[in-house]
């Protein structure tokens, strides 16, 4: 996706440790043409895929998830990273390590909201070492719903996540394919 492309080389920033910050448009300040574009990039890809659910954790890729629902007129639903006193009942639970946060978590997802009558589409914002799709994943498993497949804002290909992701047979989708990022720039790449 073009437009990603082009947000990330004039408005992301490199930071220290292999963190790409775009928060200025994509993940705390949100740029809403961009994030229309996404949703619609998202429902054209996975058009005719079954999806009857989008499935996300919080909370940075609720807003994409959130614009993939729409434009897929589709239910979002959102796992927690903490188990709180409005998550009544039976969940399902999993733990995920997050490489920004440097932190696991673990994240339940209600059993009323996923069931195995679903087939879910895993959104997020980035995927680096892939370990919240893993979970993402891991959750549906445990709900008996099948997986269409994956869509990320920003994948960091050098991470390896998305081919690891790819050869276990999940589809994965990126909007913008990091192939390196240092202090020379930043090199897209594509599938």
């Amino acid at each position: 996706m073009r437009l990603m492309e082009e947000m990330i080389l004039r408005d992301g920033k490199l930071l220290p440790g292999g963190v790409l910050k775009v928060g200025s448009f994509l993940n705390q300040q949100i740029d809403p043409e961009l994030l229309h574009a996404i949703g619609e990039e998202i429902a054209r890809l996975f058009a005719g895929c079954g999806v009857t659910k989008i499935l996300t954790i919080e909370s940075s890729g609720i807003a994409l998830a959130s614009a993939a629902a729409l434009a897929m007129r589709k239910p979002l639903v959102f796992a927690k990273k903490h188990r709180t006193s409005n998550v009544d009942g039976a969940v399902y639970s999993t733990v995920v390590h997050s490489f920004t946060h440097g932190m696991d978590y673990n994240v339940v997802v209600s059993r009323d909201y996923l069931t195995s009558n679903d087939c879910v589409l895993l959104v997020d914002d980035f995927l680096a070492s892939g370990s919240a799709l893993v979970g993402l994943v891991e959750l549906a498993k445990l709900a008996g719903a099948q997986v269409a497949g994956a869509a990320v804002a920003i994948e960091k290909r050098f991470q390896g996540g998305g081919n690891a992701l790819r050869a276990q047979g999940l589809r994965v989708e990126s909007l913008a394919l990091i192939e390196r990022m240092d202090e020379n720039g930043i090199v897209f790449g594509s599938l």
